[in-house]
C-alpha cells in the first residue's frame, strides 16, 4: 500500500507538471500570435509579401487609426512651423541657418510643391483633393501593405493637406526652407511629400516583387 501511495503521488505530480507545462505553452503561443498580429504591417516584406486575411482584419484596423493619427500629427507640425514663419520670419525676410548651405527665406508660393504650377492654385487644389481621396481609399482597401506603404500614406496625407490648408487660409503656400545649392524654396509639407515618394518607390520595387513571387508560388501549387 505504501508503494501504491508513492506511485499514485508521483503520478499526480507528473500530471500537474504536464498541465502546467501545457498551460505555459498555450500562453506562449497566444503571446506569439498577438505579437505577429501587432507587428505584421511592419514586416519587410510582410510574411514574404502576403498577409493572411485573418491577420489583416485584426491588424489593419489599429494601424489605419495609427496612420491617420500620424498624418494628423505631421500636419499639426507643418502648421506650427508655418505659424512661427508668419509671425517671426515674414517681417525679416530671410535668416541664415548654416552659412553657405541653408537659410530660412519667407516665400509665398501660389503653385504646387517646390514652386511648380505657379498661378494655377485651383488646379493644384483639385489635384490635391483627388490624390488625397485616392490615398485614403487605398489605405483602407489595399490588401498587401508594408511599412513603406503605410508610411507613404501618412506622409502624403500630411503633406497634401498641409499645403491645402495654406491655400484655403491665405491663397498661397508658405515656403521658407532654402538649401542654397537648390533653386526651389520649400516647407515641411513638401519634405513629407518627397519622402513619401521615395518610400512608395521602395515599396513598389521590393515589397510588390515579393508579393508577386508568393502569388506565383500559390498559383503553381494550385495547378
Amino acid at each position: 500500500f505504501q508503494q501504491l501511495g508513492i506511485w499514485r503521488g508521483t503520478g499526480i505530480r507528473k500530471e500537474k507538471a504536464q498541465k502546467v507545462k501545457k498551460a505555459g505553452e498555450q500562453v506562449n503561443q497566444f503571446e506569439k500570435r498577438r505579437k505577429q498580429r501587432l507587428f505584421a504591417p511592419f514586416r519587410y516584406p510582410i510574411q514574404k509579401g502576403v498577409c493572411s486575411l485573418e491577420q489583416e482584419k485584426i491588424s489593419r484596423k489599429g494601424f489605419h487609426a495609427f496612420i491617420v493619427l500620424t498624418a494628423a500629427a505631421l500636419l499639426a507640425a507643418d502648421q506650427v512651423t508655418k505659424y512661427f514663419v508668419l509671425q517671426y520670419l515674414k517681417p525679416i525676410g530671410a535668416i541664415p541657418v548654416i552659412p553657405g548651405f541653408l537659410e530660412f527665406s519667407y516665400t509665398e508660393n501660389t503653385g504646387a510643391a517646390f514652386g511648380l504650377f505657379k498661378g494655377h492654385i485651383w488646379f493644384v487644389v483639385l489635384v490635391t483633393l483627388v490624390a488625397s481621396a485616392v490615398i485614403i481609399v487605398l489605405l483602407f482597401r489595399y490588401r498587401n501593405h508594408s511599412f513603406f506603404s503605410y508610411a507613404t500614406s501618412a506622409l502624403n496625407l500630411a503633406g497634401g493637406f498641409g499645403n491645402l490648408v495654406d491655400r484655403f487660409l491665405y491663397g498661397y503656400v508658405v515656403d521658407f526652407i532654402h538649401v542654397l545649392f537648390f533653386d526651389y524654396i520649400f516647407n515641411f509639407a513638401d519634405c513629407c511629400i518627397t519622402v513619401s515618394a521615395v518610400l512608395f518607390v521602395i515599396h513598389v520595387l521590393f515589397c510588390t516583387r515579393e508579393e508577386k513571387k508568393e502569388m506565383g508560388k500559390t498559383h503553381g501549387d494550385q495547378a
